[in-house]
C-alpha cells in the first residue's frame, strides 16, 4: 500500500496496521473487504431504525455494524458503535439515538476515504 493510501485511511480513523495484521499482511484481501463494507447494509438499516425510533431494530443493526467495523479496524466508527450498542443494551435508547449525527459524520468520512482509495 502506498503512502498516500495509508494516509487517507489513517486520517479517516482506520487502523491500517492492525487490519493488515488481522489479514495476515494480505493488502488485496483487506481492500476487497473494505469494498464489501461500502456495500454493507447495516448502516442504512441503523438509519432507518433510528428514523422510526425503533430501538430493537437499531440495536440489531448497530451491533452488526460494530462487529464489521471492529473486524476491519475502522477504529473511529467502531468506538462510536461500541458506545451506541452499550446504550441500547442499558435501555438508554434516547441517548443512543442522539449519537446518530456523530455516527453519520464518522461513517461518511470513513466511506469517503475508502472510496477514494478504491478509486470510486
Amino acid at each position: 500500500m502506498n503512502t498516500e493510501t495509508l494516509s487517507k485511511l489513517r486520517e479517516a480513523g482506520i487502523n491500517v496496521d492492525e487490519a493488515l495484521e488481522r489479514f495476515m499482511g494480505n493488502e488485496a484481501l483487506f481492500l476487497k473487504m473494505l469494498k464489501k463494507f461500502v456495500d454493507d447494509t447495516n448502516y442504512s438499516e441503523l438509519k432507518d431504525a433510528a428514523a422510526k425510533h425503533d430501538p430493537e431494530e437499531a440495536f440489531k443493526a448497530a451491533h452488526s455494524l460494530k462487529g464489521v467495523t471492529g473486524n476491519l479496524s475502522l477504529t473511529s466508527l467502531y468506538e462510536r458503535m461500541i458506545l451506541q450498542v452499550s446504550l441500547f443494551r442499558e435501555g438508554r435508547s434516547g441517548e443512543a439515538f442522539m449519537m446518530m449525527d456523530d455516527i453519520d459524520l464518522t461513517y461518511n468520512k470513513t466511506i469517503r476515504a475508502i472510496k477514494s482509495v478504491l478509486g470510486e
